[in-house]
């Protein structure tokens, strides 16, 4: 059973008989058996699987324990256990109480989002600061969310940003129609999910003995309030205050830290052997991580002696040289290729680090980018399959037609308006039995300066100017083309869009819509706009070569796609895996790339941490927008202790495209690996002063 396998300490804290316990779990202590071992001892003293609620930040991981609990139980108990991420978990109860929710992930609704911003004028404002973007904004305000419990937006944003106070009132309005608009058509975000649910559990009780939360240290003040409002007779936190990197998400440090104070009965529990790592690369990681403050007390043992090789240092003269050195070294080493990790702190370092390998054919996978479900292409294809299913979903139609030459969001969800006038109520009423006796079924925009709003909205167009395109004569009498923006290359799409609904009616599978989709001349014209662009060179040229290996990789994921619609035969169930369980599809094969957040929990017999220069690890920008140094340097102790037997932490000295010279990360000094001498602590000074500043 799991409580045989667990050590002293693990056993202790499984099977505890206090109800609010507190496991401080440093890498590589083996949270997740305990994890499992306290599950197996709730259902062994009688407590019923439905009345476990499982809470982590990856549904990968919430599977496996819910995996490893059923090796002993059954699948039929295992399965019983309410288990996922703070998201998941939300939008199950919320879906249980209201068929009609939408749950929309934080980029799409950016899309919906700048629809709203780019009415807004900020010209005739003037002052000292630049006004936000309308995607920065957003990322504001999604903060916003995970951060603040009392003040509105308004006056949050004239406390943490004084400097933006001309610009506040219309960031504010724009967040205040951006609300109105999901509650209009039923869009859910993530924060929604936890805002509505906290709702939930406020006014009703959910039958939940003892909740489990997983990686404690990483919620944010919103999740923290959930936990508060599900008031659990038993609460079961697992974390390490060391391995705390979202605070860019809002995370807070401070509620793994005032648990005892919070609850006066709790019990902390610290697991101190060390699993996974050697003794060399856990005495570096102990080094430099016992500089930052201690929380709570804690001193790791090294329970491995099978393996005894020291970290070693890689310097280069000069940035590439770097990322060719490392390559070289991978391809000479004995250690499979996907047991080799590279982890990085930014994107520019796996850039550099995957053309190496590639040079010399070592196949790489790449974590922490651009995901599967992230790519444009398959989110297309998944715009047009949600439309399908439900056309109420106005921010699907929006960020659909951005690909429209010409049509921006702001018109996008003009038109999408228009169409709803048309076919009274019915997207799809309107573009194939549109009301031809409503002759301008275009909105009146509002007029208020103050708030950034102008008319620039001229008198209707003539469709005569698509009279010579080829569309069908029942597509031409339609009002919507009378948009006096529309252009040519808009009204084509907008075709496309037309003949492609027409052709989906009646289509059950989805394997078959996807099909349908892929193949359709809509996708066709959204998947040569995507390998153009990311043929398109510096002098505006399009890479003919890179253009076309650019389609195969779209065609690729089509077939993709295609594959992972088979087993559904139900259309809201094939939608909703792909938006909850897309974060866990991992692609490719060979040597693992990774930032250093998406190598969280994962272990690999050999790691290379590069770019270990100041500036970059730790990354002083990123530190004073939401971070700290104490923040990075728990990410490298994250890095570095991903590492089982061989650790490499490499830098170079110079960076000869933009021509800049780079000293050593402090963390290599604090490691021991570069001894300290006055230029050190000049260089340290120095920097802290220019955050400080």
């Amino acid at each position: 059973m799991p409580l045989t396998r667990l050590n002293e300490e693990q056993y202790k804290a499984a099977t505890s008989k206090h109800t609010k316990n507190l496991i401080i779990a440093s890498a590589g202590t083996g949270k997740t058996s305990t994890i499992v071992g306290r599950i197996a001892y709730l259902l062994q003293n009688g407590v019923q699987p439905q009345e476990i609620l499982l809470l982590t930040f990856t549904n990968k991981a919430a599977a496996e324990m819910v995996s490893r609990v059923a090796e002993f139980f059954g699948k039929s108990v295992a399965g019983k256990i309410d288990a996922g991420t703070f998201h998941a978990v939300s939008y199950r109860w919320l879906k249980k109480k209201d068929k009609r929710v939408v749950l929309k992930q934080q980029r799409e609704l950016k899309t919906l989002f700048r629809s709203v911003f780019e009415k807004r004028s900020f010209g005739h404002i003037d002052a000292d600061v630049q006004a936000w973007g309308g995607n920065y904004l957003y990322d504001i305000y999604s903060y916003y969310q995970n951060t603040e419990l009392q003040k509105d937006f308004y006056n949050w944003l004239l406390k943490n940003h004084p400097e933006h106070e001309e610009f506040a009132m219309i960031y504010a309005d724009v967040v205040d129609e951006f609300e109105k608009l999901k509650n209009e058509f039923g869009f859910l975000n993530f924060n929604d999910l936890l805002l509505k649910f906290r709702d939930l559990c406020k006014n009703e009780h959910l039958g939940y003995k003892e909740v489990l939360v997983d990686e404690y240290q990483d919620t944010n003040a919103l999740q923290g309030t959930l936990i508060d409002a599900m008031d659990p007779p038993s609460l079961f936190c697992v974390g390490d205050y060391d391995q705390s990197i979202y605070a860019f998400n809002g995370a807070d440090i401070t509620i793994i830290g005032s648990f005892t104070q919070k609850y006066r009965d709790a019990v902390v529990h610290t697991l101190t052997k060390n699993y996974r790592s050697s003794k060399p690369i856990l005495s570096l990681a102990n080094k430099v991580i016992e500089i930052n403050e201690r929380i709570y007390p804690k001193n790791l043992e090294v329970t491995r002696s099978d393996v005894d090789i020291a970290p070693k240092l890689l310097a280069y003269d000069e940035l590439f040289d770097q990322y060719h050195g490392v390559a070289d070294m991978i391809s000479r080493s004995s250690t499979p290729h996907q047991d080799i990790a590279v982890i990085f702190r930014n994107n520019s370092s796996a850039d550099g680090i995957e053309v190496a390998l590639r040079e010399i054919n070592i196949t790489c996978k790449r974590k922490g980018g651009t995901s599967f479900f992230d790519s444009k292409e398959v989110k297309g294809v998944l715009d047009l399959y949600t439309l399908l299913v439900n056309e109420s979903d106005m921010m699907a139609f929006i960020h659909l037609f951005e690909y429209a030459k010409g049509i921006g969001s702001a018109m996008a969800k003009e038109l999408y308006m228009a169409l709803k006038n048309l076919g009274q109520g019915s997207m799809f009423y309107g573009l194939y039995a549109p009301d031809e006796s409503l002759k301008n079924p275009f909105e009146k925009r509002k007029l208020n300066h103050q708030l950034g709003l102008f008319d620039d909205f001229l008198e209707l167009g003539a469709v005569g100017k698509f009279a010579k395109l080829g569309f069908e004569a029942k597509f031409m009498k339609n009002p919507i083309l009378k948009h006096p923006k529309l252009t040519k290359e808009g009204a084509v799409f907008l075709h496309h869009f037309y003949v492609l609904f027409r052709d989906l009616k009646g289509i059950k599978q989805p394997r078959a819509i996807v099909r349908k989709i892929a193949s359709s001349e809509l996708f066709c014209y959204i998947a040569d706009h995507l390998a153009t662009k990311r043929a398109m060179q510096k002098d505006g040229k399009v890479d003919e070569k890179q253009q076309q290996e650019a389609l195969v990789r779209i065609e690729r994921k089509m077939q993709l796609l295609q594959e992972l619609s088979q087993p559904y035969s139900e259309h809201e169930r094939f939608l909703n895996a792909m938006i909850l369980g897309s974060s866990d599809l991992s692609q490719g094969e060979g040597v693992n790339l990774l930032s250093v957040h998406a190598s969280k929990g994962l272990e690999y017999k050999e790691v290379y941490a590069v770019d270990l220069m100041d500036g970059r690890f730790p990354n002083r920008k990123l530190m004073l927008r939401s971070g700290s140094l104490d923040e990075e340097r728990r990410l490298f102790y994250v890095a570095v202790t991903r590492a089982k037997d061989i650790l490499y932490l490499s830098f170079a000295r110079y960076d000869k495209i933009k021509k800049q010279n780079f000293v050593a990360s402090q963390f290599v000094y604090e490691a021991g690996l570069i001894p300290k001498d006055e230029s050190y602590s000049q260089m340290v000074l120095q920097e802290l002063n220019k955050v400080e500043d």
